[in-house]
This record gives C-alpha cells, sequence and structure tokens, in this order.
C-alpha cells in the first residue's frame, strides 16, 4: 500500500481500456461540452440584455444557468484530457479542486432550486404583495448568501479530507469525488463520515424541506382555486418541477453509483449513470426554460430577428 506522503496523482480506473474508439468518444463528449456551454450561455445573454427580464425569477434562472456552467466545467476538460490519454490520472491538488467543484456544484443547484420553488409560492400565493416580498435585491442577496455559505462550508469539508492519510490511490470512477477517498483513508473516517451525513442535511435536506413546504402551499391554494387559476399555476411550476426531477434523479443515480455493488451493470451504463446529473440537467434546463416560458422565447426570436434585420443594412 502507499502512503498518502508519496502519492501525487490518482488513477481513474472507471475509464477501463478505450482503445481507439477514444476519439468516438472524445466527439461525442466535446459536443455535449459544448452545447452545454452555447444553451446555458445564450440563455444567461437574454436575461442579461434584455431589461424587462430583469426580476427575481429570472435572476435566480441565470444563477442556475451559470452554475451549471461551473459544474459542466467542473468535469469534462479533465474527462476530455483522460479519453485521449493512455493511462488516465489527474494529479492531487487538481482530485481536491475537482471534489470542491462537483460538490459545491451540486449543492448551489439543491438550493437554487429551492429558492426558485419559494419565489414560485410567493407568486402563486400572494401575488398582490409579489413586489414587496420577492425584489431584485433580495433575490441578489439571496444567491450571494449561497454561493458564499456553501463555497466556504466546503472549503473546510475538503480541507478535512485532504488530511486523510492514503493507502492507495486507486479511483473507481472517471472523476473524483469524497466517498471514493474514503474508501483509501487508512485511518478511522467516522468524524468524516458524520460530517458527511450533515453536509448532506445542508446540502439536500433543508432545501427539498423548502421545496415540499413550497408546493404544499401551492397545492393547498390550488385545490381551493378555479380550474383556470390550477391550469394557470401548472404552467408556472411545470419548468421548475421537470429541471428538479432531472435533477434530484441524477443526484439519485450517483449515489447508488457510489454507495452499491454495480458489477453486474454494464461498464457504459455505469459510466452514464454517474455523470448524468453534471450532462444532463446543464444540458436540458436551459432548454425546458427557453421553450416553455414565453418571455424568454419572444426576447429571443426579437433578439435574431434584430441581428438579421442589422445584417441585411450592412450588406
Amino acid at each position: 500500500m502507499e502512503n498518502s506522503s508519496h502519492i501525487t496523482s490518482f488513477i481513474l480506473a472507471a475509464f477501463g481500456e478505450i482503445g481507439q474508439i477514444r476519439y468516438f468518444y472524445f466527439t461525442i463528449t466535446l459536443v455535449v461540452y459544448g452545447a452545454i456551454i452555447v444553451a446555458n450561455s445564450l440563455l444567461i445573454a437574454v436575461i442579461s440584455v434584455e431589461r424587462t427580464l430583469h426580476e427575481p425569477m429570472y435572476f435566480f434562472l441565470c444563477a442556475l444557468s451559470a452554475n451549471e456552467l461551473y459544474g459542466s466545467t467542473a468535469l469534462f476538460p479533465s474527462l476530455l484530457v483522460n479519453i485521449l490519454k493512455d493511462i488516465q490520472e489527474i494529479s492531487k491538488l487538481n482530485c481536491f479542486l475537482q471534489i470542491f467543484c462537483l460538490h459545491t456544484y451540486g449543492s448551489i443547484e439543491f438550493s437554487d432550486l429551492a429558492v426558485m420553488a419559494y419565489d414560485r409560492y410567493v407568486s402563486i400565493c400572494y401575488p398582490l404583495h409579489y413586489s414587496r416580498i420577492m425584489t431584485p435585491t433580495k433575490a441578489c442577496a439571496f444567491l450571494m448568501l449561497i454561493w458564499v455559505f456553501i463555497l466556504a462550508r466546503f472549503a473546510v469539508t475538503v480541507l478535512l479530507i485532504a488530511r486523510l492519510p492514503l493507502c492507495g490511490n486507486i479511483v473507481e470512477k472517471v472523476y473524483c469525488d469524497s466517498y471514493s477517498l474514503f474508501k483509501l483513508a487508512c485511518t478511522d473516517t467516522t468524524v468524516n463520515s458524520v460530517l458527511g451525513l450533515l453536509t448532506m442535511f445542508l446540502s439536500v435536506g433543508l432545501p427539498l424541506f423548502l421545496i415540499f413546504y413550497s408546493y404544499a402551499k401551492i397545492l393547498r391554494i390550488c385545490l381551493k382555486s378555479s380550474r383556470e387559476s390550477q391550469v394557470k399555476a401548472l404552467n408556472t411550476c411545470s419548468s421548475h418541477l421537470v429541471c428538479l426531477v432531472n435533477f434530484s434523479v441524477g443526484c439519485l443515480f450517483e449515489i447508488i453509483q457510489s454507495r452499491f455493488n454495480m458489477s453486474k451493470i454494464p461498464y457504459e451504463a455505469r459510466i452514464l449513470l454517474s455523470v448524468y446529473f453534471l450532462i444532463l440537467p446543464p444540458l436540458l434546463n436551459p432548454i425546458v426554460y427557453g421553450v416553455r416560458i414565453s418571455k424568454i422565447r419572444t426576447t429571443f426570436t426579437k433578439i435574431i430577428i434584430h441581428k438579421k434585420i442589422r445584417s441585411s443594412l450592412l450588406q
């Protein structure tokens, strides 16, 4: 067994022997990463350019897309480089940086979705007081608090993980995560496990409680409202619910992949399940909101038409 003082890098064993098909995987991965960047950047640009979209709901949506760019960038550049290498490895420093980025991405995503659920609750249950309760300043304050608190909390967590003595450097995934390093530890990890459970509660438990509370209140109001009001509430919440379920399923896949023996599952399926929460939500969320929200769709169309008119005049 290797002592952690001599470990300078980790081998990412989940890649296996990919041979010449690596170029196909590289192309597909590059296309997906490019699509994520384009989709989320377009959504952020549309919201930033159009002043009528400078409202709390769109600020939260913009923050969601920014976080998805952050999370996917923590994975894809490293993934692309390793696909082309004969030995897939990551330096010790980059491994801990990746752990920090991926865990903060997941926690921020759940927190953003929770605040968006609360925003929908206020808009549906208190429509006349919405502009007073949820102001743009309060929305920005919520987002800043989420990012600062989560980044600071996970910085401490990663520092504690970095202090663990390790007896190996083989990580059975295509990226680094905290649970994989716990399995390599030479010492008792009870303290880290308890801290991990507390972190899980703060990262997932509290946001989910706020989401369930918000939707319980929305459901209660809808049951007492007219058919027209129910349809309007459903249209208001449908995009958020799709994104929430999509991300939650991805996180569930990751938890199952990490905690249980998946040897009977085909190799390609295991890889796909482990990166689902970093691929599907960042790729689909901006598309879902761009298609479902008429204001964003109209603004995007207006920008495209304006560019076409401008280019035709310049010719």
